[in-house]
């Protein structure tokens, strides 16, 4: 029988994967109301903060004392959710998130440079499938190259490779706490939508412009976001890479029936073979990692 130690971690994986495979709908829903994604995105976010800063006031500091690597954190998982939230917005939700499931193929390379990891033969393989499944979702006879052909792709792209890069720069600063870690996505998520927000101008217009139910959206997908960061970075600090790996693949299952049902939105063939390439490369990548924790 599973003890509560092996429950508990696979259960806040599963939890935050469900909200992360389901987050793009309150986003659209606020979108077609008349709240910008950027704005959404920074209020709500901002919000996930103000939480931590209320309920872990002290962890912040660490934040200091780590340094360039701290800074790095921040930047690369701020980055992550604010391209991620603009992708699903913008683009069609399966492909954007496929395109982020190639993080894998990003990880390898920044373990090699930041870490000075060595490439295996399993790496190659990963490498090669992650590319190959990517080239012929993306193949358009008349661009000629396979690369992304929308704002959202390229930002679904951009949002896996700074999930890869938050990922290894995490392995690398693991004193940091779990609080720490989840201040550095609240934190550089906040950051980066303010300053896009401050350059576009007119902020306070748009804010003035929310109404109260609008509001109720955003403080409850606030809450959301809080618990959930909290749960998946307890996840990845308790759970093998093999274990999670499998576990956050389940988004996909979760992305593609909901896109399904209330976007309508249905896969080409040729996107169910660059899926099923990317997902096996994903899979794969388990066996460069460690070994299950016991």
């Amino acid at each position: 029988m599973p003890s509560k130690q092996n429950v508990m971690p696979v259960a806040g994986a599963l939890s935050g994967i469900l909200v992360w495979g389901l987050m793009w709908y309150p986003y659209r829903v606020l979108q077609s109301a008349g709240v910008s994604g950027t704005l959404a995105t920074l209020i709500t976010f901002l919000l996930a903060l103000l939480c931590g800063l209320i309920l872990f006031p002290l962890d912040l500091r660490q934040l200091h004392r780590a340094g360039r690597w701290a800074l790095l954190l921040v930047v690369s998982a701020g980055w992550t959710n604010f391209s991620y939230v603009l992708s699903v917005l913008y683009g069609e939700v399966m492909r954007v998130l496929l395109l982020f499931y190639l993080a894998p193929l990003w990880t390898i390379l920044f373990s090699y440079l930041l870490l000075g990891e060595r490439l295996t033969r399993y790496g190659y393989l990963v490498m090669l499938m992650s590319f190959c499944g990517a080239s012929i979702m993306l193949w358009d006879p008349q661009q000629g190259l396979p690369l992304p052909d929308s704002f959202a792709e390229w930002m679904g792209l951009s949002a896996g490779m700074a999930f890869a890069l938050s990922n290894v720069v995490s392995r690398r600063a693991a004193h940091l706490s779990l609080q720490v870690k989840s201040y550095s996505v609240w934190l550089g998520t906040t950051l980066l939508t303010a300053l896009l927000l401050w350059w576009q101008g007119g902020l306070a217009d748009q804010l003035h412009a929310i109404n109260a139910q609008d509001w109720l959206l955003l403080g409850i997908l606030g809450m959301v976001i809080f618990s959930s960061t909290f749960a998946l970075q307890y996840a990845i600090a308790n759970l093998s890479a093999n274990r999670a790996i499998i576990l956050f693949l389940f988004e996909l299952v979760v992305a593609a029936i909901s896109s399904y049902f209330l976007a309508h939105e249905v896969m080409q063939p040729r996107d169910w073979l660059g899926a099923l390439l990317i997902v096996s490369a994903s899979l794969m990548s388990g066996k460069l990692l460690p070994a299950e924790k016991s």
